[in-house]
């Protein structure tokens, strides 16, 4: 179970975003730093309370329409070996000192609880409290399901609307895709190969309440 501080950072979770997004292939807003809101998200616990699991929506009103997008975040207390392309930036914790802060799509931690969250085996946490679920996020399962035992991740791979994560299981990896949905619109997927998928709201800026998929796994 993760605790919940309720501290200082420095700098901000979304001052390292400013950064970072623009750098995104799937990145629509202006040129230049973006415009940053916290508009949403879950968390999921590290079965072994080292790693810190948040999906956060950061909203922002740089271009000429809003955005959001989905940033899967990890927060470790020392560098994850073999991830450096995965990595954000550092942060000074007011409780926990420095904290490495990682795009979750490079990190094993976060992409097996989201197979796990997937299978049914975890469930999503609320993003600003400790123990406490968060019963708005849907996990759907489709066609087969998604089976347990699943790992990751292999291969890691941006396109222009999200990042695609090659899992599978242990001796196999690569057999089925997961997919963060980067840039969140309203409405479910579908389509051929789906085997399950995670759905989850956020604020638009202006207060408008949206629903769509965070992450979907197809094979």
């Amino acid at each position: 179970m993760a605790i919940i501080h309720h501290t200082t950072l420095s700098p901000t979770k979304l001052e390292l975003l400013t950064g970072w997004l623009p750098l995104r292939p799937w990145y629509r807003g202006a040129e230049g730093s973006a415009q940053l809101e916290k508009a949403g998200g879950f968390r999921l616990d590290d079965p072994e309370g080292e790693v810190g699991v948040e999906f956060m929506v950061a909203a922002d009103t740089s271009g000429e329409e809003p955005v959001a997008y989905l940033v899967p975040l990890t927060y470790r207390g020392a560098p994850l070996e073999g991830a450096e392309a995965g990595l954000i930036g550092t942060l000074e914790h007011g409780v926990l000192g420095t904290r490495w802060v990682y795009d979750g799509a490079h990190d094993p931690v976060m992409v097996e609880q989201l197979l796990a969250l997937l299978a049914g085996r975890t469930s999503a946490q609320a993003q600003g409290e400790t123990d406490t679920p968060d019963p708005t996020v849907e996990v759907r399962a489709e066609g087969a399901g998604v089976r347990p035992g699943l790992t990751g991740p292999g291969k890691v791979g941006d396109t222009g609307a999200g990042t695609e994560i090659l899992v599978g299981p242990p001796g196999q990896d690569g057999a089925l895709t997961l997919t963060l949905t980067r840039v969140l619109r309203p409405g479910a997927a579908a389509g051929k190969g789906l085997l399950g998928q995670v759905l989850a709201g956020w604020s638009a800026p202006g207060g408008a309440e949206q629903r769509g998929v965070f992450a979907s796994l197809r094979g």
